[in-house]
């Protein structure tokens, strides 16, 4: 029970990444938020996980929303003090074939989401000197991939963010720490197939296997395997661990 008497908001937690991380720190004590852009999504997944799981309507693209989002979970658990940014989007195309809305969109989700989400934290948690943020990165932000260059940027500039936020934010106590997962099994990743299959010309299922068979571990991960660092980052005894990057990835990327 190492999160006991702790409250947790999650973006994108209806389902994934982000409703592993809500099982988790309930496992562990804590209440969480399990914030979505699909309400009914985040109401059937609070229903399943009890009384201390709470579902909140969060659309990250809007300033509105992500205010009207925080001031409810923090009525409704009359704190906050965890933030997990994990509401991502992910596209594929050569850069010849990229459009300025799918820029647009992916920065939307997955930068600016995260940057006014942090913000949003930060306003509630510098007054009582505590908290903690947790930035979902991603191996893609730390190395280029030819069809994917629109998704490395963002997740590069979340390290970067993370980095900025975490020296900012550590002057009131609050620790800004990122994970960037490696490839991780789950129903996502039939789109990120899908776009390989159309532009490498692989067969479906094909790529998944392949990347999963190139991890040093033995295969992709899961959403549980990045569950442990999540829990750790939000605990005491990673208080002295600041604007870091932790890659959770099987070997991938060697830091």
């Amino acid at each position: 029970m190492r999160l006991a008497g702790k409250t947790a908001l999650i973006t994108g937690a209806a389902r994934g990444i982000g409703l592993a991380f809500a099982r988790a720190y309930l496992a562990e004590g804590a209440e969480v938020a399990i914030a979505d852009i699909n309400l009914a999504a985040a109401q059937k997944a609070a229903a399943s996980l009890g009384p201390k799981a709470h579902a909140i309507a969060l659309d990250v693209t809007r300033q509105d929303s992500i205010g009207a989002a925080f001031a409810e979970a923090i009525q409704k658990m009359g704190k906050l003090d965890i933030l997990i940014n994990n509401a991502a989007l992910f596209s594929a195309a050569p850069i010849v074939e990229i459009t300025r809305a799918d820029h647009d969109k992916l920065f939307a989700v997955n930068v600016a989401g995260t940057l006014f989400c942090t913000q949003a934290a930060a306003r509630h948690m510098i007054p009582r000197g505590t908290g903690t943020i947790i930035n979902m990165a991603s191996q893609a932000g730390r190395r280029g991939e030819g069809l994917v260059a629109v998704y490395c940027a963002t997740k590069a500039a979340v390290i970067s963010l993370t980095q900025s936020a975490g020296l900012d934010l550590i002057a009131h106590g609050i620790n800004v720490n990122a994970i960037a997962p490696g490839v991780v099994d789950g129903e996502h990743w039939d789109g990120v197939d899908a776009f390989f299959a159309r532009y490498e010309g692989k067969a479906p299922g094909q790529k998944k296997r392949e990347v999963g068979a190139a991890v040093p571990f033995g295969r992709m991960g899961t959403a549980e395997d990045l569950t442990g660092m999540a829990v750790f980052l939000a605990t005491p005894e990673a208080k002295y661990i600041v604007a870091q990057c932790f890659g959770v990835d099987g070997g991938n990327w060697m830091a």
